[in-house]
C-alpha cells in the first residue's frame, strides 16, 4: 500500500504543460484538476483525454463541481456521476473526491458516484478535514471500497501536531488506505515528515509552480528538486 511502499509525488496538473513538465521532472502521479484557485475542481473530458495521449503517469481526476464538500443538487450529482463515468473510459488510475453531510462522510453521495466507475480507485481529498471528526471520517470512509488513499494536510497549523495526527491517520488507516500528506506541504515540510514518519506519499500543488502561485506553471526543475527530496527516503 501507498503509505508503506515506493516513495512517490504527485503533483497537480491543470494544463497539458503541467502533465509534461511534471513528467519531465520525475514526478510518481499526476491528479487532474480545473481552478486550483479554489482548491481543484472538475477538470474537461478533453482536457484529461489530451493528458492521458501525452504522458505514461497514472491519473487521478477530480471529480468536484463546485467549492465546497456538500451538495444535495440533482443537477449537481448527475453532472458528478456522468463526468465519473467519461473519465473511467480514459484508462485514468482513478478519481478524486470527498462529500459531506451534516459535518460526516457522505457515504451515499459518495458511493453513488464511485459506482459509476466501477474499476477505479479513489483519493478522498480535503473534505476529510472539513469533517467534525476525522477519526470518524476516516472509519467511514473504509467503508468505501474503491478508496485506497486518503489526502490529508495533517489538520493543523503546527508541524509539530501535522506529524502525530499523520501518524495516527496512518496507523487507523492500514493496510486498506495510504495517507497522501498535501495541503500546501513545500521541501521543508517533506523533508521533516520523511525522517519521523512513515508517509511515503506526497501531494503538491504551488510548491511546484512558479512563484509558489496556484495560478503559475508547473516548473520541472521544481518538480525535480521535490523528487529527489522523496526518493531519499531510506
Amino acid at each position: 500500500m501507498g503509505t508503506y511502499g515506493t516513495p512517490q509525488l504527485e503533483v497537480i496538473a491543470c494544463t497539458v504543460a503541467d502533465a509534461v513538465a511534471a513528467q519531465k521532472g520525475g514526478a510518481s502521479r499526476l491528479e487532474i484538476v480545473r481552478n486550483l484557485e479554489q482548491g481543484g475542481l472538475t477538470p474537461s473530458f478533453e482536457l484529461v483525454r489530451e493528458i492521458r495521449e501525452t504522458v505514461d503517469l497514472p491519473l487521478r481526476v477530480m471529480v468536484r463541481e463546485s467549492v465546497g464538500f456538500e451538495t444535495c443538487d440533482e443537477d449537481e450529482i448527475h453532472t458528478l456521476c456522468e463526468a465519473a463515468r467519461k473519465f473511467a473510459m480514459l484508462r485514468v488510475d482513478g478519481l478524486v473526491l470527498g462529500y459531506l453531510k451534516d459535518g460526516s462522510v457522505d457515504l451515499a453521495l459518495c458511493e453513488r458516484i464511485l459506482n459509476c466507475a466501477p474499476n477505479l480507485n479513489a483519493t478522498f481529498h480535503h473534505a476529510f478535514e472539513d469533517a467534525n471528526d476525522q477519526i470518524q471520517a476516516l472509519m467511514e470512509i473504509k467503508r468505501l471500497a474503491q478508496v485506497d488513499r486518503i489526502l490529508s494536510s495533517g489538520s493543523s497549523d503546527s508541524l509539530a501536531r501535522k506529524v502525530e495526527q499523520f501518524e495516527l491517520y496512518q496507523r487507523l488507516a492500514s493496510p486498506e488506505i495510504g495517507i497522501i500528506a498535501g495541503g500546501g506541504i513545500d521541501l521543508k515540510a517533506i523533508e521533516i515528515l520523511i525522517s519521523v514518519t512513515k508517509i511515503r506519499e506526497f501531494h503538491v500543488g504551488r510548491a511546484a509552480r512558479l512563484d509558489n502561485q496556484a495560478d503559475g506553471e508547473v516548473m520541472t526543475e521544481l518538480v525535480s528538486e521535490l523528487v529527489r527530496k522523496v526518493k531519499s527516503i531510506k
